[in-house]
């Protein structure tokens, strides 16, 4: 496995899929996580956590994250060009989109080697002028387990992001030991709650307790919050109920390559 991963990068073997980020009021896309995927030329699709771990033990954990990073930017920004050059028809779907497309964010997964990188900010801010990127277009997630490791560091971290005008995420919540105590003073603008309590709303009432309570958080700190693994129309309606901000998962759609996601984005569907 070390050898392959070693050579996947080598041969270009890493792709990136877009999955949908929708806003629960209107029904509409607002933007995509990036998710890295492996096309082994033997096994098919192979999905990070069967190689992540290995290739942070092996010290390409952060060379990946980075990959992760300037091309997600720089496919955002593609997008952005490409609707933003399309004939202004108000009455065209092409038109919609093209208004849609500029308001779209892009959400990057930010592992903990890469977070803790003293450099950080300096990358950062390089891919962006790179990819001509605005730095409000991009959400970093990062796990509450990462930001807890050292908080003091962490918490100076967050606040240089966000004075970049870069949206700081939350992921997973709900499944590591941050301290609520400590939560308020993270300069976050977005807890994502975690699928496993999302996937059981409709059937456990400790599940749907536990998602209400986040949702509240939420509210009571003023950061908006999203629900991973939304499925079933049920997990939906349960979740427009809380009033919960944004939803993810496969009732609205799986993971796409981007030619999918830009197919999508012109369809502009509403759910």
């Amino acid at each position: 496995m070390e050898t392959e991963l070693r050579r996947a990068i080598e041969r270009q073997e890493f792709r990136i899929h877009y999955q949908p980020i929708i806003s629960l009021q209107t029904g509409r896309i607002v933007g995509f996580e990036a998710l890295i995927r492996w096309q082994h030329p033997n096994r098919g699709l192979v999905y990070p956590t069967e190689f992540m771990s290995i290739a942070e033990e092996i010290g390409l954990g952060l060379a990946l994250d980075r990959w992760v990073l300037r091309e997600a930017c720089r496919q955002l920004q593609q997008w952005q060009e490409q609707f933003l050059s399309s004939p202004a028809d108000e009455e065209s779907a092409a038109s919609d989109s093209s208004r849609a497309i500029q308001s779209l964010t892009i959400n990057v997964n930010l592992g903990s080697p890469q977070f803790g990188q003293a450099e950080l900010l300096q990358h950062i801010n390089q891919v962006l002028q790179e990819t001509d990127l605005d730095a409000s277009s991009l959400q970093l997630e990062i796990t509450e387990n990462a930001i807890m490791q050292n908080h003091e560091a962490a918490s100076a971290m967050l606040s240089q992001l966000g004075a970049m005008g870069i949206r700081l995420l939350v992921d997973d919540f709900g499944t590591g030991y941050s301290s609520l105590g400590r939560l308020h003073r993270f300069a976050i603008d977005m807890l994502k709650i975690d699928r496993s309590f999302v996937s059981n709303i409709g059937t456990s009432a400790v599940s749907l307790e536990i998602t209400e309570t986040i949702v509240t958080l939420a509210q009571k700190l003023d950061v908006d919050v999203t629900a991973e693994g939304v499925e079933t129309a049920e997990q939906l309606a349960r979740l427009r109920e809380l009033n919960c901000g944004y939803g993810q998962g496969y009732f609205f759609s799986m993971p796409l390559e981007a030619s999918a996601a830009e197919a999508l984005i012109v369809t502009n569907p509403r759910w």
